[in-house]
């Protein structure tokens, strides 16, 4: 006979299914029963009775009693948690049906008063949760709990969707999609802390699921479940999940240079020590192996290991490890088999001493080397939309084009593969469901499944695919290991409301080799020198690059030590972008210094380039329909001295859809307050100028020229399961939400180029969103599309519409020198 700890918010579960259980039993059977009594059967008295076997502590068992046409009477009622046998229930089931709503009645009412008690808190009265295991997403592994200062795994037997429903939100995901039994993920070590769990899915903690109880199992860590939690975040929860760590064994990784050499970053050799509970340990490199020091190596952020013979160490060893033994495709020092000493153990080496590792950094933390290098110019792999160096959704290229790879079986070796290409270290994440913004353009695979030691995610097996089989939404995205370099101790932010905003203050040589803080000119500073700052400061996307800081309280540092910064946004420091040799700023003043906000989260807008292709078309519009947009400036200056309201103007008319894909919504830089009012066209200008339109000559002289002001940013259609925000009538909220875009038909007022001075030939069209970069973005790079165009004097084609950074270099500067159409046939 088996008891079970049940919870009150677990008892209407239970009693709906035993009920349902006992009405399939009875049936018509049952209910013809009851119509042949009539109600003519003497009343008979039957007694119940439900026995709670004595709990620790005490006096004894509780025994409810019952009877027909009496009221419940609980006799004694002693004992703080209560255990109920099941047995005696499904008995009372087996009895007519009054039987049935005795035991619904006292599973509604009077149980739960006794079974509240019987889930007892953790001793710091909070219960962690975490996904362990190898190898796995970052949304799914081995669920481990934290409970009486021990971590434990949870046995699969009961275990069902609903149970992992609970779960994913405990570790911050709003549902889970599926659960694994057997161990999948390895067997976990330590206790097994619940068992026979049985949830309904809405309850808000574990604890008010059935149980056996806390720490009372029959089953072994072969038995211990999984879950595969939907990657979409709950609001506000901690985004804190590395994978493939293993607390229990490791907490923390780090190389010690040796001693006599020099310190100098990145730290490239010296002696592997790991962390635990208890301090620092070393491994013995008694068995050592080169694939041994590759894992190491990657952990630190470098591709690839250099052969190193046994040298001493002056240090005072303790040796946590032993017979360590990786393949060398391991992400993390904790998938390998090793062997554990004792904590505070000191156990010897036999002929060897502390493990020592020496790795080969790549092109962009090579010693001694300018990091404005190039990152593998020939690279087939990229990183994109990731606020830091090591980190973004991954982009193949495929003949001339880039596009992305479905996240479909994408896992840490897959993605190791991709770092150590592009000259990290493996992977500390391997993100799935668009994490780092989705692409635009083809996607060329999916179910990627690399061993881990392949040169190029193309060597990788993989599945060609088609439109049906994935959407961007799955798009791939990686976070790579980097090695440390320090970069922040140079920068700080200062006056700042909280850590993510300031005045930004550098620490340079002022002379005499004197390091001291100084402040950088705001002159001409944008957006995209924000994005180095925070990106040097591991604060994530900018939000705003400011040029004036007098509203944030001052300190001591008033001197100017950097000017004319121009970065190109993806720099790792800020002394890497273009600057002034000798400081010179034309509003000297503290107030008058840089400052940024950084944010978590950015947009990212693009064009859809296509489109422009496809609605592209030449309208000779008469001068007195165009008053509205002459005092815009939407037309060319020749248009002034034209015989108004007679004569017409030649437009290069096409439509502009302008997609989010970022991470947080695109809006103004300037509140409500500062919008222009344009009474001609009755509507407000939130931004001064949103896109250029440009058409430019082979050689790259702009021969015409239009641009947008965004006098109506908002939401014209979103993806499935995207609602609208933003909508510019009735002075409403302009902007552009995650996953909508904003279509600017092509008959709408200055949505051309006036070309009427133009002559027949070939051309550029280029089209810049948020040229001026007021707007901070996770990507600029993007935000350029440029389109062959034909002109013959009376129609236009374009062809090769792309957006600046879709095409490979060759195909790039291919079209840069494309020589033009000898007639109108485009292939």
């Amino acid at each position: 006979m088996e008891c079970y700890q049940v919870s009150s918010a677990a008892v209407p579960l239970l009693m709906k299914r035993a009920v349902e259980y006992e009405m399939e039993t009875l049936g018509e059977r049952q209910r013809e029963r009851e119509r042949e009594r009539g109600g003519k059967e003497e009343e008979r008295q039957t007694e119940t009775h439900i026995i709670c076997p004595r709990s620790k502590g005490s006096h004894s068992d509780i025994i409810y009693r019952m009877r027909e046409g009496v009221e419940l009477n609980p006799q004694p009622i002693v004992s703080l948690s209560c255990f109920l046998h099941l047995s005696h229930f499904q008995a009372m089931l087996k009895g007519g049906l009054w039987d049935i709503v005795v035991a619904m009645v006292l599973w509604g009412v009077w149980l739960p008063s006794c079974l509240g008690q019987t889930t007892s808190p953790s001793q710091d009265g909070k219960i962690k949760f975490r996904l362990a295991g190898y190898p796995r997403k970052h949304n799914e592994g081995r669920v481990e709990v934290f409970y009486n200062g021990e971590w434990g795994t949870i046995c699969d037997d009961d275990f069902t969707l609903a149970n992992a429903h609970v779960l994913c939100r405990h570790l911050g995901f709003v549902e889970a999609l599926s659960w694994s039994h057997s161990a999948k993920y390895g067997a976990g070590t330590g206790k097994i802390w619940l068992d026979n769990v049985i949830c309904g899915g809405s309850e808000n903690s574990i604890e008010k699921c059935v149980s056996r109880g806390w720490g009372n199992s029959d089953c072994t860590h072969q038995e211990d479940a999984g879950v595969v939690c939907k990657d979409e975040r709950l609001p506000g929860f901690e985004d804190s999940n590395i994978i493939e760590v293993d607390e229990n064994r490791m907490e923390k990784i780090r190389l010690r240079p040796l001693s006599g050499h020099a310190v100098r970053m990145p730290v490239t050799e010296g002696v592997i020590e790991v962390k635990f509970k208890e301090g620092w340990g070393h491994i013995c490199n008694t068995g050592w192996t080169i694939t041994n020091s590759r894992v190491v190596c990657g952990m630190m952020g470098f591709p690839s290991q250099r052969t190193i013979g046994k040298k001493p160490s002056s240090l005072q060893s303790v040796y946590r490890i032993h017979s360590v033994t990786c393949t060398g495709n391991e992400a993390h020092l904790s998938a390998c088999a090793m062997e554990f000493n004792k904590a505070n153990s000191s156990a010897s080496c036999p002929d060897g001493g502390a493990a020592v590792v020496s790795c080969v950094p790549g092109p962009l933390f090579t010693q001694g080397r300018a990091r404005r290098v190039k990152l593998h110019p020939m690279s087939q792999v990229r990183l994109k939309g990731g606020a830091k160096t090591g980190e973004g959704r991954v982009e193949v290229l495929k003949g001339s084009e880039w596009g992305t790879l479905c996240d479909d079986h994408w896992n840490l070796q897959s993605a190791s593969v991709v770092c150590r290409e592009l000259g990290f270290g493996t992977a500390k994440e391997a993100l799935t469901g668009a994490r780092m913004g989705q692409g635009m353009g083809p996607i060329y695979m999916n179910e990627v499944q690399c061993r881990g030691d392949e040169k190029s995610l193309w060597d990788c097996p993989h599945k060609s695919i088609t439109a049906e089989d994935c959407k961007h939404m799955e798009d791939a995205s990686v976070i790579c290991n980097i090695p440390y370099m320090g970069f922040e101790k140079s920068i700080r932010l200062t006056g700042g409301r909280t850590r993510l905003e300031g005045r930004v203050e550098l620490l340079l040589s002022t002379g005499g080799g004197v390091r001291d803080w100084g402040l950088v000119c705001g002159d001409g500073w944008t957006s995209r020198e924000a994005m180095v700052v925070c990106r040097q400061l591991g604060l994530g996307h900018a939000s705003s690059g400011l040029r004036e800081t007098w509203y944030w309280d001052s300190s001591n540092v008033t001197e100017m030590v950097l000017s004319g910064v121009k970065c190109k946004g993806d720099e790792m420091t800020l002394t890497d972008c273009q600057h002034h040799s000798v400081v010179s700023c034309k509003r000297a003043g503290a107030q008058f210094s840089a400052g940024v906000i950084c944010s978590d989260t950015a947009s990212d807008l693009v064009l859809n380039a296509p489109l422009v292709e496809q609605t592209v078309y030449i309208e000779d519009r008469p001068l007195h329909l165009l008053y509205c947009a002459a005092e815009e400036n939407c037309l060319t200056k020749s248009a002034a001295q034209a015989n108004w309201p007679y004569g017409q103007r030649r437009l290069l008319r096409f439509s502009s859809q302008i997609h989010n894909i970022g991470k947080a919504d695109f809006r103004p830089r300037l509140g409500r307050h500062s919008w222009v009012w344009h009474e001609c066209h009755r509507h407000y200008h939130s931004m001064d100028i949103f896109t250029y339109y440009d058409l430019l000559s082979l050689n790259g002289t702009k021969v015409a020229d239009g641009h947008k002001a965004s006098f109506c940013l908002e939401d014209t259609e979103c993806h499935e399961g995207v609602s609208k925000h933003y909508e510019c009538a009735n002075f409403g909220e302009q902007g552009i939400t995650v996953g909508c875009w904003d279509l600017y038909r092509h008959d709408i007022d200055c949505q051309w180029i006036d070309i009427t001075d133009v002559k027949p030939g070939n051309y550029i069209l280029q089209v810049i969103i948020n040229p001026n970069f007021e707007v901070a973005e996770s990507d600029f790079t993007n935000n350029a599309m440029r389109c062959n165009c034909k002109y013959d004097g009376n129609r236009v084609w374009l062809h090769k519409c792309h957006l600046g950074d879709s095409f490979s270099e060759e195909a790039e500067k291919e079209f840069e020198h494309y020589p033009g159409q000898l007639n109108n046939k485009i292939s």
